[in-house]
């Protein structure tokens, strides 16, 4: 990768004074919504509680890019729409989470509770009658349609420019699209063989997170700025690639990341039956044993931790985390070359958003969490 880019600190740019701003409009907004649903009912407020809880992680990578797309637009730092964007993404973010944990049935969040075990434990401590498993997951489903209905009710407030709306429009459908994708990918996956497997897992790479988590946040911001259709497209070649990397390695975090980092347990994605890029190198490159093995017991009910650790060794011993690193690398150096590109391209946008998407999209695919 080239070194031509200026250094530059967040602070030059105001990233964290906007990242500060997009926190404090959040709990601003959730507080109201709050005084809204305990109007209805006191007991109904713990739905905004867990949504709110949600929302005050993370590291706000969705609005951080946001943020840059609007600054190499030209956008004005001080704009009170380029916040109200970021928190738009920050509850879609968060809402996304609660179904996804939901649907993977995981146990934990940024090393809580997730949102249906939250409620979970809510009916067990308050020895309510009936499932408390079963209420847990209802309570989760209304949580996180609750929180779409927030993200589109913050982004209803901008006047946003016709693009920008067809950018938040579509990326709502591709992340439904991509989601259930991959629960089909669980149950039809096994049927269709190794030799599509890694087209299908790209497809869901794509569409469940990349676009989602790099791409359409840039766009977002720059079409709230009005960018040009070319500056649209270079933005896109820069960050679709990345995107894709940046899912792969939490891929590989979800099965070889350390716990006490990632606030989940090692090998996660194995027992929830994820057949990420990981697998389907694993699937054609391990012996036929060990293919059948992982085709076999992937996901299964009563998957066994002996199991998880052989699954582990088989990712590592045939190669299979090595082609994915690879990929990222491969992933990773096509994105940047795109952002020298256009940063001699478009004179317009400034070196300092140059140099910090670069440091963002770094910080993207290297993380540990």
């Amino acid at each position: 990768m080239s070194s031509d880019f200026p250094v530059v600190s967040a602070g030059a740019l105001g990233i964290e004074e906007y990242v500060r701003r997009v926190g404090e409009l959040l709990e601003r907004f959730l507080t109201d919504q709050s005084k809204l649903v305990y109007a209805i009912s006191p007991d109904a407020d713990e739905l905004v509680a867990a949504i709110r809880d949600l929302a005050r992680q993370g590291k706000r990578l969705r609005a951080r890019f946001a943020y840059l797309g609007f600054l190499g637009g030209g956008g004005d730092p001080g704009s009170a729409d380029i916040v109200r964007l970021g928190a738009s993404l920050e509850l879609f973010q968060a809402a996304a989470l609660i179904h996804d944990d939901l649907i993977d049935r995981s146990d934990t969040r940024r090393g809580q509770p997730s949102v249906h075990r939250r409620f979970e434990a809510l009916h067990r401590r308050s020895r309510w009658a009936r499932d408390a498993a079963r209420f847990g997951e209802a309570a989760a489903v209304l949580a996180g349609d609750l929180c779409l209905s927030f993200s589109e009710q913050l982004f209803g407030t901008m006047a946003v420019p016709a693009p920008t709306r067809r950018v938040f429009d579509a990326m709502r459908a591709q992340v439904m699209a991509g989601q259930y994708l991959d629960v089909l990918e669980e149950s039809a996956g096994p049927s269709h063989g190794a030799e599509a497997a890694l087209e299908r897992a790209r497809t869901v790479v794509r569409f469940k997170s990349a676009k989602y988590s790099i791409e359409n946040p840039l766009l977002l911001g720059g079409t709230l700025a009005g960018i040009s259709d070319d500056l649209v497209q270079r933005y896109s070649t820069f960050a679709l690639p990345l995107g894709e990397a940046f899912q792969l390695r939490d891929d590989v975090l979800g099965v070889f990341g350390d716990p006490g980092t990632t606030g989940k347990p090692a090998g996660d994605d194995l027992r929830e039956g994820k057949r990420t890029e990981l697998v389907a190198h694993a699937l054609r490159l391990a012996d036929p044993d060990d293919s059948e093995f992982i085709q076999d017991r992937l996901g299964a009910d009563d998957l066994r931790e002996e199991e998880v650790r052989r699954m582990c060794s088989i990712l590592a011993a045939s190669g299979a985390l090595e082609e994915t690193e690879s990929s990222i690398d491969r992933l990773s150096e096509r994105g940047f070359a795109a952002l020298e590109d256009l940063l001699t391209g478009i004179p317009s946008v400034p070196a300092e958003v140059v140099a910090s998407l670069r440091a963002l999209g770094l910080q993207a695919i290297r993380r540990t969490a």
